[in-house]
């Protein structure tokens, strides 16, 4: 055993105070008389993306674009469902109250909470797993809705499957934002998340549009009574297909969270709430005028054009089919821009520009198809400059450990209060007969995000914690 040095003598193996330690030999002893090389520091790992991009971003798109196919089918085809699910002539006093409450309970209650649970997940077990759990979720949902038997068949049974089923539809979509978000951005390259983040509001879009093309192409080739003897299903049970084709893509996928995150103690289910109460709030203030845009131009628009100038309803839809198109073409641009110039101009551009065109664009309707595909097409360049960027302005305002819950809960929750409640607001102005109050609504409410966007700090450029 060798002895303890005294104090302040050098220790076995220490080399004197003054003088150069040897350097190792590529056979690992030091040669005499030589100098040690500090070596560089690792660097960290790249995301993702960096070695698989396609793959991660087909991962969350093609997901995320079935999601969305599921859940407009059921809009594009609520008629046939609530005329075989939902009889007036049922005579059965549940049946309008199941049917009030699968609107409502969707659209104001099972969004935020899946966003919250979805989004828990997703930060406790990782971003694939959650991604898979939703797109399951959905198809599952899907398939539920497509085999609902007909009140004619099964009673009051029938309204409360279709229940059931809307009622997970809503827990998917809620937490579909949250954990394919976090996962797009996170999955970004360096001066890539503006991009990433871009193809959010791509795949939602592409998914719009399927499921409006497969409707109508059904409705026009099996007319409306082979329609209501069974032919609304069919979009539903493709769903479920579909909905398999995307898990088996996400299976594949790689998880973005880091290391660190994997090992770290869990968070709890309402940490982000708990410890971020701040960038909770400015995700509700980010968010309030951008949902209230994005459902007013992308899906109310066409109804109130219709309601307001007499527009022919065919006319109204085509417009609104080729605006929708070209607003997915716009996201990429709109990612792009943000990560060259920032955030913040971005977000302006939008917000200011709602708050001062949203009155103008919307009284320049005049009843003809050409003044309504014009209006939509403004407003969607308007709008990009908040939704091609969204998921990455929303990532970045919380740490890896709560990112997804952190998302989730306050998004969805602002778009069931200002998004979902958009064309009840458009409808309720009309039957009060102030229908011009509308467009002010709009911009006001895209006013008060702008004031958020101006305290916002620029994020585009800074590291993201993974």
């Amino acid at each position: 055993m060798t002895p303890p040095a005294p104090h302040g003598s050098p220790s076995p193996g220490t080399p004197p105070h003054g003088t150069t330690p040897p350097a190792a030999t590529p056979g690992g002893a030091p040669p005499h008389g030589t100098a040690t090389v500090a070596s560089e520091p690792t660097p960290p790992p790249p995301p993702p993306s960096a070695r698989r991009p396609l793959r991660q971003l087909l991962a969350a798109s093609v997901g995320n674009a079935v999601e969305w196919y599921d859940w407009y089918a059921y809009t594009f085809l609520a008629a046939y469902l609530a005329n075989q699910v939902f009889p007036k002539s049922s005579g059965n006093s549940l049946v309008p109250l199941l049917s009030t409450f699968a609107v409502f309970a969707v659209g104001f209650f099972m969004r935020p909470v899946g966003g919250l649970l979805m989004g828990a997940l997703a930060d406790r077990r990782g971003r694939r797993t959650a991604l898979t759990v939703t797109i399951l979720l959905m198809g599952g949902s899907s398939l539920l809705v497509g085999l609902t038997p007909t009140y004619a068949a099964a009673g009051v049974l029938a309204p409360v499957v279709l229940v059931i089923a809307r009622l997970l539809q809503g827990l998917s979509v809620g937490g579909e934002f949250a954990a394919s978000t976090t996962f797009l951005v996170e999955s970004a390259g360096r001066g890539r998340r503006g991009l990433f983040s871009s193809f959010q509001y791509v795949s939602t879009s592409a998914g719009q549009l399927a499921a409006s093309g497969i409707a109508a192409l059904l409705v026009s080739r099996l007319g409306e009574d082979r329609m209501n003897d069974g032919g609304w299903r069919i979009p539903f049970l493709l769903g479920a297909v579909f909905s398999l084709a995307g898990f088996w893509i996400r299976r594949g996928a790689e998880e973005t969270r880091g290391v660190a995150q994997r090992e770290a103690p869990r968070p709890g289910l309402f940490d982000a709430l708990r410890h971020h109460p701040r960038a909770s709030l400015l995700i509700g203030g980010i968010t309030a005028g951008g949902t209230l845009a994005y459902y007013t131009w992308t899906s109310y628009l066409p109804t109130y054009a219709e309601l307001n100038t007499g527009i022919d309803k065919a006319d109204a839809l085509l417009a609104g089919t080729l605006s929708l198109a070209f607003f997915a073409l716009l996201q990429p641009v709109g990612g792009l821009l943000s990560d060259r110039f920032g955030r913040k101009p971005s977000l302006l551009f939008f917000g200011i520009g709602f708050a001062a065109l949203a009155v103008p664009l919307l009284r320049a309707l005049d009843g003809s198809f050409l003044s309504l595909l014009l209006v939509q097409c403004a407003g969607m360049v308007l709008l990009t400059g908040f939704t091609s960027i969204s998921a990455a302005v929303n990532a970045e305002m919380f740490p890896a450990r709560v990112r997804a819950a952190g998302i989730g809960f306050p998004y969805s929750l602002t778009v069931a209060l200002f998004g979902g409640t958009a064309p009840y607001v458009g409808t309720l102005f009309k039957e009060w007969d102030v229908p011009g109050l509308f467009p002010w609504y709009v911009a006001v409410l895209c006013l008060v995000s702008s004031a958020v966007y101006l305290r916002l700090p620029e994020t585009a450029h800074k590291e993201l914690e993974r």
